[in-house]
């Protein structure tokens, strides 16, 4: 797979595209959220996050059922602009350009972030078409050849030689950890520069589980990966940096994975990781 970035900007003002501004950061940050705030209605789902993510690492996001993990990484590519009862207040920024500005094109955006969900929901297509679909929809299918890039992405889904003899039998008939695998290499066939992923490994069984995981370190060495999980254990695996988040939607500390799970500034931490209450 290439490792030049897709330069397609996220910001479109009438017919013409604008280039994406530029802001003062450290050079290794991605995505910076500022004061924070998401609201389900009158609900506080978020609750005055800044946090600064580093490029080409893994981060991943811990903390008990209902705390605001989701809610935190469905902002990063605007997936709560879906729902009608979402509100965000503070800024949350990609490449130095706060997303939420009136000129971001959401669709844009998420070409640039791409996202892979809980559960793998592979369309009722061909593995091939499954793969390809992302550049059909964005109109390159004429500039790139596809049949390439699928392999690419499969390949760096690390599931090629697993279906190479099978690109058109419905990606419906894999297994559930290739088809997991098969929705990665859709999301990054597109070439995105950041991969969000909500828990992709809590369907799945320990096998599957693991090749995900070793994927994961994988991808981190070409994209920006941001991962959701339950599974602390999981997290002090894969990651390099870790958020927690606690009820109310706080993000209590964020910091190197070890010294989140060997010497952790706050008391809370440490009584969730050593299962005190979560």
């Amino acid at each position: 797979m290439s490792t030049e970035q897709n330069n397609e900007p996220i910001i479109k003002t009438g017919v013409q595209n604008v280039a994406i501004g530029a802001r003062d950061r450290p050079d290794e940050t991605v995505l910076e959220a500022t004061n924070l705030d998401v609201y389900y209605g009158d609900e506080r789902a978020i609750d005055d996050v800044s946090i600064e993510i580093p490029e080409t690492k893994v981060t991943a996001m811990i903390g008990p059922s209902g705390c605001g993990k989701s809610t935190f990484l469905r902002s990063i590519n605007r997936m709560n602009d879906q729902i009608d009862a979402a509100r965000i207040d503070g800024d949350l920024y990609f490449q130095g350009k706060n997303v939420y500005d009136e000129d971001v094109d959401p669709v844009a955006l998420r070409r640039k972030i791409g996202m892979v969900f809980q559960k793998p929901n592979p369309f009722p297509k061909s593995i091939h078409d499954n793969v390809a679909y992302g550049l059909r929809v964005q109109g390159k299918d004429d500039d790139v050849n596809l049949d390439e890039a699928v392999e690419r992405a499969l390949r760096a889904a690390a599931l090629w030689d697993e279906v190479k003899d099978k690109l058109d039998s419905s990606g419906l008939d894999l297994s559930g950890g290739q088809q997991q695998r098969l929705c990665i290499a859709r999301a990054i066939a597109p070439d995105p520069e950041v991969l969000l992923m909500d828990e992709p490994a809590s369907a799945l069984d320990p096998i599957a589980t693991s090749k995900i995981e070793d994927l994961i370190a994988d991808l981190a060495e070409e994209y920006t990966v941001v991962i959701v999980t339950h599974n602390m254990q999981q997290a002090a695996r894969i990651s390099d940096k870790t958020a927690v988040f606690l009820t109310g939607g706080e993000l209590v500390e964020f910091d190197d994975t070890t010294t989140i799970f060997e010497n952790p500034d706050d008391n809370r931490v440490e009584d969730y990781i050593t299962g005190k209450f979560g």
